[in-house]
């Protein structure tokens, strides 16, 4: 997975026209810290598939209001060609699986 990014290097990961899961979430945060464990497995699930990146709310203030984020941790799904949906609160991994499933690979359940 992917470290803490910046607004620059989204822009970066944006472009190589990937899909994205961006985990908007801050070090204070204890949920962000139980959903940390879950995220850094569908990083190595999906690694070279989907690319997996946090952005730090407190240092990255005007990227998360760029997205709406209003509480923490909120989950970006980003497809290539569609719009970005967000996910907020803690996820466990069935749910991971089923948005990246339903948002990012268009799978049929």
């Amino acid at each position: 997975m992917a470290n803490l990014v910046n607004s620059q290097q989204f822009n970066e990961l944006k472009a190589q026209d990937t899909l994205l899961v961006a985990d908007f979430s801050a070090t204070w945060c204890g949920p962000c810290k139980a959903t940390a464990p879950v995220l850094e497995k569908i990083a190595e699930k999906y690694d070279g598939r989907i690319n997996v990146f946090k952005v730090d709310v407190d240092k990255e203030q005007e990227l998360a209001a760029l997205f709406g984020v209003r509480s923490i941790p909120s989950l970006l799904f980003i497809p290539m060609s569609e719009k970005p949906q967000m996910a907020t609160g803690a996820m466990m991994q069935n749910d991971f699986e089923r948005a990246i499933a339903d948002i990012l690979l268009k799978e049929e359940h």
